[in-house]
């Protein structure tokens, strides 16, 4: 009878377009979508990186994935969208904002319509893909974030929320930026509007 249970047992997945392939991630790991709005461009950040945002108050760096996997830059319309998802690194969660061309559904896949990534034959690094999920006769690619997003992006993510929030500047390394953020989540933070989670803003401190 457990068996039965676990083997159908299905995981929830946001599925979005980007660069004319369907992509997914774990519908634990998003908190909202938002319209593509004003983005602001920061200074001497990566290509990846395509600006930051105001969320209610708090910056969030947005992402431009196809740029990130090696494609061309995402261009704007009117069905691209951007989705504010949690990445964890060294412990660490840092909110950020992945560009979409378009996000499609929400899907249940069990264990059995999901296989491992493949070898070769996608244009998205094998290390950055949990696995593909089977929708009827067609996949989609399920990425792997904390992976995709690399120790240098979120270098970058911090950097950019210092420069926009701290024009004259605090800097230091990712790891200092990463203690001041610590500092600030054990003073209580600011939360934002989504059950109360915090959101960095390190210029507040």
């Amino acid at each position: 009878m457990t068996s039965t249970v676990e083997s159908t047992e299905q995981t929830q997945f946001l599925t979005f377009l980007l660069a004319d392939e369907q992509y997914a991630v774990s519908i634990l790991r998003v908190r909202e979508i938002i319209e593509y709005d004003t983005v602001t461009r920061v200074p001497n950040m990566p290509a990846s990186i395509r600006g930051v945002i105001n969320l209610r108050g708090a910056v969030v760096p947005v992402i431009d994935l196809a740029v990130r996997f090696g494609l061309r830059e995402s261009q704007v319309t009117k069905r691209t969208c951007v989705i504010i998802a949690e990445v964890e690194v060294g412990g660490e969660r840092l909110v950020m904002g992945l560009m979409a061309d378009a996000v499609s559904q929400v899907i249940g896949l069990p264990p059995a319509d999901i296989e491992p990534p493949p070898a070769f034959g996608t244009r998205v690094r094998v290390d950055f893909l949990k696995g593909l999920g089977k929708i009827g006769k067609k996949f989609v690619l399920i990425l792997d974030l904390d992976r995709a997003l690399s120790t240098t992006d979120l270098f970058s993510v911090a950097v950019a929320q210092d420069v926009v929030l701290n024009p004259d500047g605090i800097g230091g390394s990712f790891l200092e930026m990463v203690g001041r953020r610590r500092h600030w989540l054990s003073q209580g933070g600011a939360a934002d509007s989504q059950g109360g989670r915090p959101v960095y803003t390190p210029g507040i401190l």
